[in-house]
Order: structure tokens, then sequence, then C-alpha cells
């Protein structure tokens, strides 16, 4: 279940050259799960944006996104004390309810936030969390230490080696020989592809698309599992493993 609401923004500062942490003050009770998102209204812009939430307490919510064209260029110029018109609880987010006793989470970019959230719920069912973030280079890593100060053992991979290991995430994983029964990926498409084929282990992913409604009317972002098809928006973002055609 969804509710519309609006969230005064408390704290908007950058993490990065492109990415920005912003967290809001409102009505928190709809969200269940991590890996859900909101949907924020913007002024001038039509459709809404949905960034996923990286964090939530009883009165507030943390949201990490990515200045990548004009409705996030114009977040990141909202100042403290303005207000946001938010759709929160969309999505099916990640679940622990499995057998899982050694979890990996594993990051790309963007894909990172959702993940700390779920991070701490994992710690706090009492079991030993490793993560790996992948990116770029090494100006684009972000949340490395967030993740450390949980509790979290954690690899950062970039790209061009400038920072941690080089290469993939799935590089990190096979040259620190992680030992892990269960994955969560969240992050481009590209990675979580190379992660499904590179581990046998079963998994959540949790998969970026298009959204026009966000909450599941339009079908505009509906994709073919092996169990039919499902809404992005609405089914997922996360979906199992053992679903996934690609």
């Amino acid at each position: 279940m969804y509710k519309k609401g609006i969230y005064k923004i408390l704290t908007n500062e950058p993490l990065t050259d492109a990415v920005w942490r912003m967290t809001l003050a409102g009505d928190t009770q709809w969200i269940s799960a991590p890996g859900q998102f909101v949907n924020i209204a913007l002024e001038g812009k039509y459709l809404r944006r949905p960034i996923s939430i990286c964090d939530y307490d009883n009165r507030s919510i943390a949201l990490i996104y990515k200045v990548v064209g004009g409705g996030t260029e114009q977040m990141s110029r909202m100042l403290p004390g303005e207000t946001l018109d938010l759709l929160t609880g969309l999505g099916n987010g990640f679940s622990t309810k499995n057998d899982a006793r050694r979890p990996l989470l594993v990051g790309g970019g963007v894909g990172v936030p959702p993940l700390y959230n779920l991070a701490k719920k994992l710690l706090a069912e009492g079991k030993p969390v490793q993560v790996v973030l992948g990116f770029n280079t090494a100006s684009e890593v972000f949340y490395e230490e967030e993740f450390r100060a949980l509790g979290c053992e954690v690899a950062v991979s970039t790209v061009d080696g400038s920072r941690g290991v080089g290469g993939f995430v799935t590089t990190a994983i096979a040259e620190r020989g992680l030992d892990f029964d269960y994955f969560y990926a969240c992050g481009p498409l590209p990675m979580l592809h190379a992660l499904y084929n590179a581990v046998e282990q079963d998994g959540q992913l949790s998969f970026e698309e298009r959204m026009g409604c966000g909450f599941g009317a339009c079908m505009g972002c509906s994709c073919k599992t092996k169990y039919g098809y499902k809404r992005i928006c609405k089914e997922g973002p996360v979906l199992t493993k053992d679903e996934i055609i690609w």
C-alpha cells in the first residue's frame, strides 16, 4: 500500500560531484521493507521521479540520488525547509525471510543506497553481512565507511583500479574468495546480468525501469519473468534469481 504526503527537507548535500543525499521529515508508516522507493513530484515536471529509499526511521527518510537530468538537478538546488510531494511505500522490497546465514550485498553506483537499510535489518537479525560496492572510479565512491560503521565487511571495486579491487563487482567477489550462501543486489543491468551468471547462489535482484505511474496502474514497466509478466514498480523492483529471464 502506498500513501501520498508532503515532506519537509531537512538536509540536502553532495556526497560526490554527482551524487546527493537528501533527508526529509514526514510520515514513514507506509514503508515496509528495504528496497522500496518513493515517487517525487517536481514543479514543472509531468512525471514523478522514482528514488530508492536509503534509510528511514519513525520520522524521516534518507534518499540518495544522482544528478542525471533536469529533475534531479532541480532536486539538488532545493534547500532545507522546502517541501516535496511524495508517494511512499512503493514497490516490493527485499525479503529477509529465507535460509540465508551468510548474506552478500552487492551494489553498483546508485544501486548502493537501498542496500544500506537492508544491511541494518540483516545485522539486527544476527547475520554477518558482507558488502561489495562497485564504481567506475575512486571519486565516485560513497557510503563505504557508512557500511563499515554498521559492522559490515566491505570490499570496493573500481573499473579503473583507482580504489580497492580493479575491475567489476564480480572481480572483487572472485579475488576476495567471499564465502556467502545468498546474495542481494542492486545496480545497473549489465552488473546484475554479470552477477547472475557469475555466482551459483540464489538471491534477489533489484531492477531499474522507466515508470509512468509508479504504483502499477499504467503497466508501462512490465517485464516478462518465468512466472508471467510483472510490473517493476509493483511486483518489483526486487525479483528473485529463479524467476528472471534475460
